[in-house]
């Protein structure tokens, strides 16, 4: 994303991106620890309990267990044996049987439990694939001074493996991973060698919900048609694949286009490759639905339908801006809402978490906040037509980007329309303008406290671990409605994922987590 009024503060946001550990970052509740590292107090359960905002409000309990992929047992066990082979070899594999037991634990929540007593196989459990598979890069970086990491790997191990008994459990219930513009700005060229790589790297370092949009158009295109777009109208619109993101956003149309035939069967191909092997590791995808931004050609096709356009963005000019706005009144709007994702979900699948994003960076036309609660009421109503289960993913960023119109009592009615524990918002940025506390947790809506590191693709070596650290345990001592936590780079930059994810395998932190 490209903030539009906040653009003189991107080098104030570069310049304090944030770095920090899987055990800081995402944190674990760990049951046995080294007798120098004292206890941390994560405290606070979200799901499984009644909680409180930050009104004192009583809060109902969010139940996310049919996001959970559907493979048996037997099935994830291979899955998770079978990562360990492809980053480690046969030869070193055999030193580690996974199994998933959905017993593990009673909450929702993920946890893990790593055994070796004598002997040379090192047992690890957890309660889903994403579970063990993380117990096992746990034990990999803490105990032999392993290293897995986006680019580069480190896997000259000791020729003996320490005996360990620890059962960790995850806080939240959601560990997510990327922002709807990485895919244009980091994954857009990739094939499917490279898309293996990073689908294992996510479930090694516990993340269990990400984006998948690769290969939307090629749905968009198919809806289109039996609309009635001409194939002309179509191409015109989607913009080129490095701009795709700002395309499904509603900010640009037709900018470096057109897509070609060969593109959209390739990419279609690759989604279903990407969301088998992601479902496969119980990594949950998010899937596009409709935000009711369509292509301007609807003003030929539905001359009486009540269309708007959107704000111009970054100043593009009239032939790549502004695509239009279905009003939410118009009995349009649910009848291309649910034609979408009708052929999302035959074409791909669901797992019930779905994207759509409106406002992202487009100010609404109107400030009745009758109108906002009907914009969102009608995107989550064409959602819940088709899938009764459906949760809705929002980014918050518009929160932040536009906190001029967003005010509390838009904010409130947007939300609100849509049923508590139904709408899952993202708080972007959260390590540097949080939302949650002045939008107050997000008026009972469950949310993703999100570390937004770096803008516009570009990496870079700095920091602010005593930000975020504090900030994490602030926020999970908290009672409000925060379900996980996030990080959403729009640049993949491999050393400080690692230093996030995971500390280094220097001999003092193998000392400091009580290496034997």
């Amino acid at each position: 994303m490209l903030p539009s009024y906040l653009h003189c503060f991107k080098l104030f946001f570069s310049l304090v991106i944030l770095a920090t550990s899987l055990d800081l970052a995402l944190g674990h509740n760990i049951s046995q620890r080294s007798s120098t590292f004292p206890e941390p107090k994560w405290g606070r359960e979200v799901i499984a309990e009644m909680t409180h905002n930050n009104s004192g409000q009583r809060i109902s309990k969010f139940h996310f267990s049919h996001v959970r992929p559907s493979s048996t047992v037997y099935e994830q066990n291979i899955a998770a044996q079978n990562l360990v082979r492809r980053v480690m070899g046969e030869n070193t594999a055999r030193h580690f049987n996974l199994t998933v037991d959905n017993t593990l634990t009673k909450s929702e929540k993920d946890a893990f439990h790593l055994l070796k007593k004598g002997g040379n196989i090192v047992h690890i459990v957890g309660n889903s694939v994403t579970a063990a598979v993380s117990g096992f890069h746990y034990y990999l970086k803490h105990y032999l001074n392993g290293h897995i990491s986006w680019d580069y790997d480190q896997l000259e191990l000791p020729d003996t493996y320490p005996d360990v008994d620890i059962y960790i459990k995850f806080p939240e219930r959601f560990r997510l991973f990327q922002n709807v513009c990485t895919q244009s700005y980091s994954y857009v060229w990739w094939n499917w060698a490279r898309w293996e790589r990073e689908i294992d790297r996510w479930a090694l370092n516990g993340f269990n919900l990400v984006y998948a949009g690769t290969g939307v158009e090629a749905v968009w295109t198919k809806v289109y048609r039996e609309l009635g777009l001409s194939q002309r109208e179509i191409a015109d619109y989607f913009s080129g694949p490095a701009f795709l993101a700002w395309n499904r956003m509603g900010n640009v149309r037709g900018w470096g286009g057109p897509l070609s035939v060969a593109w959209h069967s390739g990419q279609s191909l690759l989604q279903r490759r990407i969301l088998s092997r992601m479902r496969e590791l119980s990594i949950t995808p998010i899937l596009p639905a409709f935000s009711g931004i369509v292509p301007n050609a609807f003003q030929r096709l539905y001359p009486n339908a009540q269309l708007s356009k959107l704000s111009r963005w970054c100043n593009f000019e009239d032939k790549y801006c502004c695509p239009l706005l279905l009003d939410p009144s118009d009995e349009l709007f649910s009848k291309v809402g649910t034609k979408f994702l009708q052929e999302v979900i035959a074409q791909f699948g669901t797992n019930h978490m779905y994207s759509a994003d409106t406002f992202n960076e487009n100010i609404p036309q109107h400030g009745d906040v009758e109108y906002l609660a009907n914009v969102s009421r009608s995107i989550y109503q064409a959602m819940s037509d088709v899938d009764s289960n459906a949760i809705w993913v929002l980014q918050g960023w518009m929160f932040v980007n536009q906190v001029l119109y967003w005010t509390q009592d838009k904010v409130k009615a947007f939300l609100t329309a849509v049923p508590q524990g139904k709408l899952l918002v993202l708080d972007l940025a959260a390590e540097q303008i949080p939302s949650h506390d002045r939008l107050h947790s997000f008026y009972g809506q469950p949310y993703i406290w999100c570390m937004l590191h770096n803008f516009g693709g570009t990496l870079g070596m700095h920091g602010s671990l005593p930000k975020v650290n504090a900030d994490v345990h602030q926020v999970r001592n908290t009672p409000d409605t925060m379900v996980g936590l996030g990080m959403v780079p729009e640049g993949i930059d491999p050393l400080h994922l690692c230093v996030i994810t995971g500390r280094s395998s220097s001999k003092e932190h193998s000392r400091h987590y009580g290496r034997t």
